[in-house]
């Protein structure tokens, strides 16, 4: 399993923008074999952070669903509502490996 991390700067006065761009990427990561998580967006006071986490099956699974990127149609639609908003500053990935309570190894124990 691998989960995707995506930390965006985002411009608070184009959340509407950011809102509509996120439901798109959460329809699609779901019909392309991943799990979405959601969209963490500012809830109180001034905030240009956002975040969002999705995860697939393997690395190999996530790397097919990259491949459509510029190439499907919906996905060069779900960007152009970025790219026309200006709704995102900037965005960057990480790739991290869960742990989940189910993993760790009984109490007492090393």
């Amino acid at each position: 399993m691998i989960t995707c991390v995506v930390h965006y700067t985002i411009d608070p006065a184009k959340i509407t923008e950011f809102e509509a761009f996120a439901a798109a990427w959460i329809r699609l990561v779901d019909r392309h074999g991943g799990e979405h998580h959601g969209y963490f967006l500012p809830g109180e006071g001034a905030s240009d952070q956002a975040l969002a986490l999705f995860t697939f099956p393997s690395l190999d699974a996530y790397e097919q669903y990259r491949q459509l990127f510029g190439v499907d149609p919906d996905f060069i639609a779900a960007d152009r509502i970025r790219d026309t908003s200006g709704c995102v500053i900037r965005h960057d990935r990480t790739l991290m490996r869960p742990l989940l309570p189910g993993d760790l190894p009984p109490a007492g124990t090393h």
